[in-house]
């Protein structure tokens, strides 16, 4: 999310916030976002928590809601294969409904509604980038190729990097983050564990999971 948040919106009341598990509960599966992106030429990835399920190749959990991440002036041709849903922008705890161009560009992050049901199907996050660079939003000096981050399954969903997935749950740790760390390690190998340690003490210096790797 950038420094500064655009004028308008709606800040979300504490029942509100609580309410978002519900409105989350029918959100779609990595398959489903992937047949709806199907032949795509913009580089997307599943990206959170289901992408570590992706990368051990099972669902070890349930998951509130499902990401993807894909290049920020790529969002037009990712939003053409969602008609009849509209994005709405969302950033510090605020929502900007159907959200203009010029609040699209103030903030990353946007998630799909269905205006019938008013549930949430996807959340988006419009990354920065290089071209065909990706760059962290956490530390913009990380710039890694989209070629070298996005793995695929055997059936062919793009997914995040694990490295990278971690990289972005150690901000916060929360149980959950705590936990998909502890269940990914084993299946890591020796090079994605290097990677991590290096991002984590670049990024988070000191976190403790640097011990673990």
């Amino acid at each position: 999310m950038r420094e500064q948040l655009p004028s308008g919106g709606v800040e979300l009341s504490p029942g509100e916030i609580e309410a978002l598990d519900a409105r989350w509960s029918s959100c779609w599966t990595p398959s489903e976002v992937a047949q709806r992106l199907a032949g795509i030429g913009t580089p997307w990835y599943v990206a959170g928590g289901w992408a570590l399920d992706l990368f051990r190749g099972r669902q070890t959990r349930a998951h509130g809601d499902i990401e993807i991440a894909i290049p920020a002036t790529c969002f037009p041709e990712v939003r053409h294969r969602f008609p009849g849903f509209v994005f709405d922008a969302v950033g510090g705890g605020r929502v900007w409904e159907g959200a203009a161009p010029e609040v699209l560009g103030a903030v990353d992050q946007t998630w799909v509604r269905d205006p019938g049901t008013g549930n949430y199907l996807l959340d988006v996050f419009r990354e920065p980038h290089d071209g065909d660079t990706w760059i962290c939003r956490r530390d913009e000096t990380v710039r890694l190729p989209y070629s070298d981050i996005i793995h695929r399954t055997q059936d062919g969903i793009p997914y995040l990097a694990p490295e990278l997935v971690l990289l972005f749950k150690a901000k916060h740790a929360r149980r959950k983050d705590q936990s998909d760390f502890e269940a990914a390690l084993p299946h890591m190998s020796p090079a994605q564990r290097e990677t991590l340690a290096g991002l984590l003490d670049r990024v988070h210096p000191e976190h403790p999971w640097i011990a673990d790797l």
